[in-house]
């Protein structure tokens, strides 16, 4: 099969390594790049040797793309996704993949009967000590989760605002709640509570700096999560126990605590370049089965992100059930 011939919309922040990976892969080519920033997107046509484009229909018309990496600020979507989905265009969807549920489920149906390939950026879900985790709960019973994201503050101007990022837990702790549900399956039921403390001396700030999550699975295993962009270092993770065991990931590294023994693996791959280099191989084989994150379960872990941003709001436990 000839390269896949790749374009990319947004081309800052997390896109630059999606930029790199892709031209790194053998298998693949960018031909086209497209930002609202003409500065920022001739840098990158530049860079890497595409077509450089500020309005995404001028690029969708004039280029022939097989896949599109979406690295847009959660409030800028549009309507990127169908109109890619709609030409036949493989994508790979940067998380959040929206800031209103309604319409994620309508791109997600759209996207579901185009028939496309199509993937989440859960990207932690390509750790190989992830897949390890994941392999070694099969046949467990779990009874909690915990997980935690705390980190410092992100200067980005959007970040900092409610409205257009949907607050820390949709923008960036999505990763520990994606990796909660990966591994304990779906959620039911969220309550969540989420202040700002300490850091309302930011400009325009109107996020949230320290949450705290409880949902309630499925399967009866109860957790909860915790976020905070108050300390100057980053700290992520999730802890699963069961009866006379438990599995921690810190950060990339996995340890697996049993009665008599304690075991542990460090990650040898970089899970974005992982991501990147199975999305490719997805699009050539044309097998979607080799994803581990769709947009539907993207949509998922979205889902239950807004819900806890409604529980904190109505000061409630919210359902999943009844959500939308």
């Amino acid at each position: 099969m000839e390269k896949v011939k790749v374009g990319f919309v947004g081309v800052g922040g997390i896109a630059t390594v999606h930029l790199k990976n892709i031209s790194n892969n053998e298998h693949a080519e960018i031909v086209a790049v497209c930002d609202i920033s003409e500065e920022n997107a001739k840098k990158q046509g530049e860079t890497f040797n595409a077509t450089a484009y500020t309005d995404f229909d001028e690029m969708l018309e004039k280029e022939k793309l097989d896949a599109l990496f979406v690295s847009v600020p959660p409030f800028a979507h549009g309507e990127i996704e169908e109109k890619a989905v709609q030409k036949g265009i493989h994508i790979l969807v940067e998380k959040p993949l929206e800031l209103d549920l309604e319409k994620a489920k309508k791109k997600a149906a759209i996207i579901r009967e185009s028939g496309v390939i199509n993937a989440s950026g859960y990207c932690l879900r390509y750790l190989d000590t992830f897949q390890k985790a994941k392999e070694y709960l099969e046949d467990k019973k779990i009874a909690m989760v915990r997980g935690h994201y705390i980190s410092s503050f992100v200067e980005t101007p959007w970040y900092r605002v409610q409205s257009k990022s949907g607050g820390q837990l949709v923008e960036q702790s999505t990763h520990i709640l994606d990796a909660m549900r990966y591994f304990a399956g779906d959620i039911e039921d969220v309550h969540a509570n989420m202040s700002l403390q300490v850091m309302s001396n930011i400009e325009n700030v109107d996020i949230p700096d320290v949450t705290s999550v409880n949902v309630a699975f499925e399967s009866g295993a109860v957790g909860h999560l915790d976020s905070s962009f108050t300390q100057n270092d980053h700290r992520m993770g999730v802890e699963i126990l069961g009866r006379d065991f438990r599995i921690e990931l810190n950060g990339t590294t996995l340890s697996i605590i049993e009665k008599d023994k304690t075991t542990i693996y460090k990650s040898n791959v970089d899970f974005y370049e992982e991501q990147d280099r199975i999305f490719i191989e997805a699009v050539r084989t044309n097998n979607q089965d080799l994803i581990l994150s769709s947009y539907d379960e993207g949509l998922k872990t979205l889902a239950v992100s807004l819900a806890a941003n409604q529980s904190n709001k109505i000061r409630e436990t919210v359902r999943m059930g009844e959500f939308n």
